[in-house]
């Protein structure tokens, strides 16, 4: 890798553009880049570092890239950029970077953030032209790591070279060496392995464990099943032996289980026998004891029977004279009915009669339907009366719809003379209202033209007015800001003029004994500056900054503005003119009052139009009403007459027909009632007679019902008669007593329990007591045969799966000796390591002998052969071993540990360690050439004979035209090299200058 050119804008304490060509510098091989103190040397290295990774080293990186990155000194309107050209690879590339900007708004006050942005370009060397190859900042990130090869915490050690972190690691202990050389060499895929190895250990060992668990679970159940049988071995979980001796275990307690169940099965089958036999005695003690029983019921049941044959005999009596009664029941059925129907039509009659006038009382049933044809006759001949009555309601209604036509019609004809009387008058006054609101309606046409010019040409004269006053008051305003912004400037100026002559107190304020000083790298401070009354530190300066940027932009705005009122302001003279703004509104509101007034007159020619259209439709229906009245009147005359001359006679006729009563409806209501109540009275009448009749025909036929079926009287009959409820009962109880007799009897009759009866009475409770002791005896024998069972089979059970659980956990068990193993010998807890070294440590401890092994190349040449580095793997006190570091002193011929050299040797030691390991990283980075080195500082610890002799080594470095870039303020460095890019700081930011470029040492 080459550097060609750096390029970089408001970057750092850059506030301008500046331009470093490395391929100048280049020419004479070994470089000076000084500067004072605070100046940006440092910050060259940044930008280089910043353009090919997107930010920079260590903790200068800060919360965020454009926040930090940019320049304090820089226009506000100037973007932050880097930009470097390189070759890697025989490839010329150019990367450029934008970190994130909060730019100036182009319209309005205020900022607004832009992203950061990257562009990746190729210089075609075949079309001597510039390619795009990406815009992307992942990918051009990935694109410059994979060409270079290394990270960006690589590249800082390798490229640039900081002394003050090598001076560390010198002095460090194997953990903080470790730190280190695992970013640089990438080592994690070693702490990976171990990492996975631990896991696979605790993995395995907890399913071995859980293994061993549930065969413990086999082996507690197999106890609980096999009870004292079985005793289990006192293991945990993981304990060498548990499998062999659960086995061992659960096969004595099958053994144990089987010969219990051969015990079990030989006392069942003999309980069984004694059982059977007591069953046999307790069912032939039950029927004996059944057969006696039987015999002593049926005893019983004659006694019982033999005691109530009286009750019987009078139950019989009884039933014979119900069923004698039987035969009378219909005719005492008809003689109720009847009675029941006479009574009925008694009583209606006498309701009917009592409706009746008194001289009806007497009358029987021919007589009452006489009286009611009578009445119904002469209800027949009010008919004709009835609609004459009808008739002259309608003529009344009628006549009075005559009169109420006759009275509006007069009125009609009225209105329509008055309103006629009037009509001349009326036409010509509408007309002349029409007329005059087209007149208006002219007018406002032609004033409307002339107000819209008028009202706009008022409104420019006030904005000319407003704007006039806005302009004085802008221009006051923008002098204020002025003033304000120089005074601010200055006394921004003014402290950070004072915190650059103050600024070695600040930095000595950060100096701690036995520290490099980050200026000239001593580890003695022997008089460090002093801050004085009235220092500037840098918040106060960024106080005043920011003070300073706030009125700028104050002023900014205020000087826009007035601008704008400006033009705004010459924009509204030219349309209103000198013209006085009184006079123009004066104009308006007089054209404003004309059209009003034109426009009101104008808005009544529509309403004057519909007006006079309507009143000409009023004044043809007027005329026509009046016609149609007078033709309706003339006709109502004739009408008149007829209706009088019918109406006389249907009130003779209505007179004749009411008699004494109101109206002819209420004579027919008085005959239809009286017809009515007579004929009802004539049909209650004959149903009655008829009742009577029918009763005593019945009364007849039972009595000789009575006669003919023994009994005296019909009454008799009538009390032996039983209702069904009482017949039911009465026949049960006869049949129950039969039933019962003849089952005693059969009883009694029986063969086998008149025998049974002769015995001695049956013990049946001995025999029940026997047979319950045998039955127990035998379901204790068969529990216990089948609790051996069960034992047995669940021991079978719980055996073979803790065999397959053994047999299964063998490979695992295995698996995890052989990796407990390995992750005990790569953690470096195993006794196999006897250094106790890590897996990773062990790399890193490689690749610390190759960097010891590079660095005493140039370690020798420096020292003049006295020192050099060598690896060390012994262990410190208790701890583990791999990463110590030693150096070899010639003179003494004595190994010593590298914390004790002294300030000058530390440099030159930490310079080689810096080289050896820059080409032990470029050769694990896949051999990428690096043409370009930088070292920072340390320089100033030196003596002159010693420098002498690292100038020489970092000359040597040129041989492969490299070129080396020394970082440095030391003074002597000026003298002796002559190639040398100086930055100078000043009050506005600093600058870039190349000189002595043909030099040399």
């Amino acid at each position: 890798m080459r550097l060609h050119r750096l390029t970089v804008t408001a970057f750092g304490p850059f506030g301008g553009t500046q331009t470093v060509d490395f391929d100048e510098l280049s020419t004479a091989g070994l470089f000076l880049l000084h500067g004072p103190t605070g100046a940006g040397k440092t910050s060259v290295l940044d930008a280089v570092c910043y353009a090919l990774y997107g930010s920079v080293p260590g903790a200068r990186q800060g919360g965020g890239q454009g926040a930090t990155l940019r320049s304090d000194h820089a226009a506000p309107a100037t973007r932050t950029e880097v930009a470097l050209e390189l070759t890697v690879d025989g490839r010329r590339l150019e990367v450029t970077r934008q970190p994130p900007w909060e730019r100036p708004k182009k319209r309005g006050t205020g900022t607004t953030l832009d992203k950061a942005q990257t562009w990746l370009r190729e210089y075609d060397a075949t079309a001597a032209a510039w390619k795009d190859l990406s815009r992307s900042h992942q990918e051009i990130g990935e694109e410059v790591t994979q060409l270079l090869g290394m990270s960006r915490e690589q590249f800082c050690q390798v490229v640039l070279l900081p002394q003050g972190d090598f001076a560390r690691f010198l002095r460090a202990d194997a953990e903080a060496r470790g730190k280190l050389l695992g970013r640089l060499f990438d080592t994690r895929r070693f702490a990976d392995v171990e990492k996975r190895l631990a896991e696979r250990r605790r993995a395995t060992e907890a399913q071995v464990r859980e293994g061993d668990a549930a065969l413990l679970a086999d082996a507690h159940r197999m106890q609980q099943a096999a009870g004292d049988a079985m005793e289990l071995p006192d293991l945990d979980p993981g304990e060498p032996g548990l499998a062999e001796a659960v086995l061992g275990a659960a096969a004595v307690a099958r053994s144990t289980a089987r010969e219990q169940l051969t015990v079990a099965d030989c006392t069942l089958t003999a309980a069984e026998s004694a059982r059977a036999a007591a069953g046999h005695v307790l069912d032939d003690v039950r029927e004996l004891a059944r057969l006696q029983r039987r015999f002593a019921e049926a005893r019983e049941r004659m006694t019982r029977l033999e005691e109530g044959a009286e009750a019987y005999r009078e139950a019989q009596a009884r039933m014979e004279r119900a069923r004698k009664a039987e035969r009378v029941a219909p005719a005492l059925d008809l003689r109720e009915s009847a009675d029941a129907e006479h009574r009925r039509a008694a009583a209606a009659e006498a309701r009917a009669r009592a409706l009746l006038p008194e001289s009806f009382t007497d009358a029987g049933a021919a007589g009452l339907a006489t009286a009611a044809r009578r009445a119904a006759e002469e209800l027949g001949g009010l008919d004709s009366a009835r609609r004459a009555e009808r008739r002259l309601v309608e003529l009344l209604d009628e006549r009075a719809g005559l009169d109420r036509e006759e009275r509006a019609d007069a009125d009609v004809l009225r209105e329509a003379e008055e309103w006629l009387d009037g009509w001349e008058e009326t036409s010509a006054g509408l007309q002349a209202r029409v007329d005059s609101a087209q007149q208006a309606a002219s007018l406002a046409e032609q004033l409307a033209v002339r107000r819209d010019p008028a009202r706009q040409r008022l409104a420019a004269a006030r904005r000319r007015d407003r704007l006039t006053q806005d302009t004085d008051e802008a221009v006051v305003r923008a002098r204020d800001a002025q003033e304000r912004m120089l005074r601010a400037k200055q006394h921004w100026l003014d402290l950070k003029e004072q915190r650059l002559t103050g600024i070695a107190a600040e930095l000595a304020a950060h100096l701690t004994d036995g520290e490099p000083c980050a200026v000239c790298g001593a580890t003695e401070h022997p008089a460090p500056a002093r801050k004085v009354a009235g220092h500037v530190d840098r918040e106060a300066e960024e106080h005043a900054l920011a003070a300073y940027q706030r009125a700028d932009e104050q002023r900014t705005a205020d000087e826009r503005r007035l601008g704008d009122v400006r033009e705004a302001l010459a924009a509204a003279t030219a349309e209103a003119g000198d013209t006085p703004t009184g006079q123009l509104s004066d104009e308006v509101e007089e054209l404003e009052e004309q059209y009003e007034q034109a426009r009101r007159g104008a808005a009544e020619l529509h309403s004057a139009r519909e007006r006079l259209r309507q009143a000409g439709h009023e004044q043809e229906r007027r005329v026509a009403a009046r016609q149609e009245a007078a033709v309706r009147t003339a006709a109502r005359v004739g009408h008149r007459e007829r209706l009088d001359r019918e109406r006389a006679g249907l009130e003779e006729e209505l007179d004749r027909a009411r008699g004494t009563l109101d109206s002819v409806a209420a004579r027919a209501a008085q005959l239809e009632r009286r017809a009515a109540l007579l004929t009802d009275a004539a049909d209650t009448a004959r149903a009655a007679e008829d009742t009577a009749q029918r009763l005593k025909d019945a009364d007849a036929r039972l009595a000789d019902a009575a006669f003919r079926a023994g009994f005296e009287t019909p009454q008799a009959a009538a009390d032996a008669l039983l209702d069904d409820a009482v017949h039911r009962e009465l026949q049960r109880r006869l049949d129950a007593w039969q039933t019962e007799e003849a089952t005693a009897r059969a009883v009694l009759a029986e063969a086998d329990t008149a025998a049974a009866a002769r015995q001695r009475p049956a013990d049946l409770e001995s025999a029940e007591r026997a047979a319950s002791a045998a039955d127990r005896r035998t379901r204790d024998a068969a529990s216990a045969q089948d609790a051996a069972a069960r034992r047995c089979a669940e021991l079978d059970r719980l055996s073979a799966r803790a065999t397959a659980s053994v047999h299964r956990l063998a490979p695992l068990r295995e698996e995890y000796d052989r990796v407990a193993r390995m992750a005990g010998l790569t953690a470096g807890t195993s006794a196999d390591n006897e250094r106790r070294m890590r897996l990773e440590s062990y790399v890193l401890a490689a690749r610390l002998e190759q960097v010891a092994a590079a660095a005493t190349v140039r370690l020798r040449r420096m020292s003049s052969g006295r020192y050099t580095l060598v690896h060390s793997d012994d262990r410190t006190g208790r701890g583990r071993s791999g990463l110590g570091l030693h150096v070899v002193d010639a003179w003494t011929g004595r190994e010593r540990d590298t914390a004790t050299l002294s300030g000058g040797e530390t440099f030159f030691a930490s310079l080689a360690l810096a080289l050896g390991l820059a080409d032990v990283v470029t050769d694990e980075a896949g051999g990428v050439r690096l043409d370009t080195l930088f070292i920072d500082e340390g320089f100033g610890s030196l003596d002159d004979q010693t420098l002498d002799e690292v100038l020489d080594v970092l000359d040597s470095l040129r041989e492969r035209d490299r070129s080396v870039g020394i970082v440095s303020h030391v003074a002597d460095l000026r003298r002796r090299i002559h190639a040398q890019l100086e930055v100078v700081k000043g009050r506005s930011g600093s600058v870039l200058r190349q000189r002595g470029i043909q030099g040399g040492l």
